[in-house]
């Protein structure tokens, strides 16, 4: 679990746009204004947006730093349809209140070169006021024109062009056979990965849930696929997951998906045993709270019957894992995927090798090892 946490994109994610190659965007009708093409000029991006629209989704790597809050917005606009103008002032008043705030609390310390740029819904008043002061203390802010929607737009564009730009190595393999160990060892190695159960925050199965852990929203995810992509560099490969279309309750972009169903797979293989060892060391939440995994096993009742599930469960509150283990695989896991492999990744029966022989660093890396030889 601490590696799978560690890999989580989150608001740490650092932002490289350097690939992409927007024209100017129509909705910037100033020179102050910057288009998404721009934002890696700047030191630090700034959401004035609340803090629920912040948490639906924002840039990758913008710090939240509402001009009003959730409490706030529903205050002033409740007050506007009664008057406008009280509105208009009780908005200002709270507006500079919070801008202050946010100046003494989180920007004392930076120094006279600092180059911050502010966004907003649509790039208007909210982002407007808070540019105004930065600039007027002598930082050289930016104003994202069209704000938030025009960064919307910028990444649902790129997410239909950008996975063409890319020679994806899908890596495919059974259930537990350290697929996702693989990728985290190859990121660690200097490789490119795209981990998108990372950035999901999910494993893609009906146990895939992490504890602890919601799954972003559908446009957050986007968000964090596109920062992902931008990162990369189109000489070199891209190792990636053979994910489903869908990641729990997340979809894949489509033409990301798309090409990873053409590109060419390296298949991974371990024996049983290995298997089971990589799945405790991988599903470790579930060894120690055998109710939890009860509570996810019910959801296979409608294929397997009532009295298949309650033999899983009491296998598991009995944490007999090197029976129940042996158990999903064969009657769950295995059968699914080998129904699902042929047809969205016909790459996969030709595909070379990669044996990985047991749950341990050592096994892993060796297998690392032989995954960077096979696409040199």
């Amino acid at each position: 679990m601490r590696g799978i946490k560690s890999m989580l994109i989150n608001d740490k994610l650092q932002l490289n746009l350097k690939h992409l190659k927007h024209p100017k965007d129509q909705t910037a009708a100033r020179n102050d204004e910057i288009t998404v093409a721009q934002l890696s000029g700047f030191d630090e991006v700034i959401d004035a947006r609340s803090e629920s629209e912040f948490a639906d989704d924002h840039i990758p790597g913008a710090i939240s730093c509402p001009v009003l809050d959730d409490v706030e917005r529903i205050r002033v606009g409740t007050l506007y349809k009664q008057s406008s103008f009280d509105a208009k002032k009780l908005g200002a008043v709270l507006v500079a209140r919070n801008i202050a705030r946010h100046l003494e609390q989180r920007f004392a310390d930076r120094p006279r070169g600092w180059r911050p740029l502010v966004y907003c819904w649509r790039g208007g008043t909210r982002s407007g006021a808070f540019a105004t002061v930065l600039r007027s203390i002598g930082w050289k802010a930016g104003q994202l024109g069209g704000g938030y929607r025009a960064y919307r737009r910028a990444v649902l564009a790129d997410l239909e062009i950008l996975p063409a730009r890319f020679r994806f190595r899908v890596v495919c393999g059974l259930t537990g056979t350290g697929k996702s160990l693989l990728l985290r060892a190859l990121a660690a190695a200097g490789a490119q990965v795209l981990d998108l159960e990372a950035l999901a925050e999910h494993r893609g199965s009906v146990l895939g849930n992490l504890p602890g852990a919601p799954q972003p929203s559908q446009k957050m995810f986007d968000s964090r696929v596109w920062a992902a992509l931008q990162g990369c560099d189109p000489a070199r490969p891209v190792f990636v997951e053979s994910e489903s279309r869908k990641i729990g309750l997340l979809r894949v972009p489509e033409r990301l998906i798309e090409r990873m169903r053409e590109s060419t797979c390296l298949r991974v293989d371990a024996p049983l045993p290995a298997r089971v060892a990589i799945l405790r060391r991988e599903y470790a939440h579930f060894l120690t709270d055998p109710a939890l995994l009860g509570r996810q096993l019910d959801c296979l009742k409608g294929l397997y019957g009532g009295d298949t599930v309650a033999h899983w469960k009491k296998l598991a509150d009995a944490h007999d894992w090197n029976t129940l283990v042996p158990l999903l695989l064969t009657a769950h896991y295995d059968p699914a995927y080998a129904r699902s492999i042929g047809k969205n990744y016909p790459g996969h029966a030709s595909a070379p090798a990669i044996l990985i022989t047991g749950a341990d660093d050592g096994a892993v890396a060796a297998a690392c090892r032989d995954a960077l030889k096979a696409v040199a």
